[in-house]
């Protein structure tokens, strides 16, 4: 019998993809957001692809707002926009070697 692969929605595009495929944003109890690259983190979690325009969507979108029912400020989209582009960079170089 073959494991089950967990599949996440993203919330920009709708797309269902495996868990690994994603990237988790997470919001802590303190209010803080931001990028969970373990996807183990305590908080409220929201997938997205790592699709450039995913994140773009969500900002127009305020999608992640609706998903933690709360304000998001330019500043976070900004640290997230860095994050993930980091994140972006390292899979590539991984894919390179």
């Amino acid at each position: 019998m073959s494991k089950k692969t967990p599949l996440r929605q993203c919330i920009s595009c709708g797309t269902m993809k495996s868990k690994k495929e994603m990237v988790r944003i997470l919001k802590k109890k303190s209010g803080e957001i931001s990028v969970d690259a373990t996807g183990r983190e305590n908080g409220r979690g929201a997938y997205i692809c790592t699709e450039s325009n995913c994140l773009m969507n969500i900002r127009r979108s305020k999608g992640l707002e609706r998903s933690f029912k709360m304000r998001v400020n330019e500043e976070d989209y900004e640290r997230l926009t860095k994050e993930l582009d980091a994140i972006r960079d390292n899979k590539r170089r991984q894919e390179n070697i």
